[in-house]
């Protein structure tokens, strides 16, 4: 049995309680948040026995084998590397970091003790995305030349928000832009070139974002995202002899359509029970009692790589916005500091 320790108990680690219900060879045995009150309600409704109101307390907890963090992202640096320090296993909650400098100390952290590491990216362990991988394997639809994803919706601006609060890591791009990019990376690799534009919004967040990003032998990845405008949230694999296709939300899809020239178009089924975050703390587990400290499905080595894609889009971004900006403002004679990050 692996005994976790959920940190950060909100909304993300409440789909995780309810996915390890689903699993049969863990259960959660401890929570902490900075609010008592808060890690008590958690533990209550999920049946957790025990419950701290700071998080060092767990990070000492001898029943605790492996930790979750769902905290917000400007703490996965700070609170992973603390669990570490501890001896405890650790997944963290996508974006793994705020950077890849971050992303980049996390892992020697994990890997200088030897212990488990690896960033939640749920989409990665889901019967659909595993077919994909199946599919891309053998041959059916040739060379993949192009990735194109996006993942946008329209919320409310509420500047206390997570998504709209600079200070807690928010913005599209690490948000909902990771699932687009780590899409282009599970097909093409590591991207050696990015062009991207975005719009930084009234709280100093990056409200939407567009970017092309190039990968070795002339492939391309096209991938948008947006916090406050709806986009399909679809994704499309082209190849050489033929395409995949992932219906909204894409993600997480519950099926695929694979088609190929001249087979036609064939529908995949790939539905599954629960909210789908069984399949990553499946992923943990097995790789634990493989004695593997980090996940070949997920590998530190591509967490930092996307990181890393994800910085250079970041910085051109908020580049292109401030000399827009500057432009904005030369022409009117007046300026707004909140339009830059």
């Amino acid at each position: 049995m692996i005994r976790w320790g959920v940190v950060g108990p909100g909304e993300i680690a409440a789909g995780f309680a309810e996915a390890m219900r689903l699993v049969e060879d863990g259960e959660i045995v401890a929570v902490a948040s900075r609010s008592i009150e808060r890690a008590t309600a958690f533990g209550d409704k999920y049946g957790i026995p025990t419950r701290y109101g700071d998080y060092a307390a767990l990070a000492v907890d001898p029943d605790v084998d492996v930790v979750y963090v769902a905290t917000p992202a400007s703490r996965h640096e700070q609170d992973t590397v603390g669990f570490l320090e501890a001896g405890k296993h650790v997944l963290c909650e996508k974006p793994f970091a705020l950077n890849a400098w971050q992303a980049r100390r996390m892992a020697e952290q994990a890997r200088a003790r030897g212990l488990f590491l690896m960033e939640a990216i749920w989409s990665r362990f889901l019967p659909a995305y595993r077919s994909l991988v199946d599919v891309l394997a053998s041959g059916r639809i040739g060379e993949p030349l192009l990735v194109e994803a996006d993942f946008g919706m329209r919320w409310p601006v509420r500047p206390e928000h997570r998504l709209f609060d600079p200070d807690l890591g928010g913005g599209a791009l690490l948000d909902l832009g990771i699932y687009p990019v780590q899409l282009c990376s599970l097909v093409l690799g590591s991207a050696e070139h990015v062009a991207a534009v975005g719009v930084i919004g009234e709280t100093g967040v990056d409200e939407q974002v567009a970017a092309v990003l190039r990968y070795p032998h002339g492939t391309l990845g096209v991938v948008k995202a947006a916090i406050r405008v709806n986009m399909n949230c679809t994704a499309r694999i082209a190849g050489t002899d033929g395409s995949i296709d992932l219906p909204a939300f894409m993600h997480c899809p519950h099926a695929l359509t694979v088609t190929t020239n001249p087979g036609g178009a064939e529908h995949l089924d790939c539905s599954y029970e629960g909210n789908g975050l069984q399949f990553e703390i499946a992923e943990v587990h097995r790789c634990l009692a493989e004695g593997l400290t980090e996940s070949p499905v997920m590998p530190l080595d591509e967490t930092i790589a996307l990181a890393s894609t994800l910085d250079a889009i970041n910085a051109q971004v908020l580049t292109g916005a401030t000399r827009s900006h500057s432009q904005v403002s030369a022409h009117a004679g007046a300026s707004d500091e909140r339009s830059t990050r």
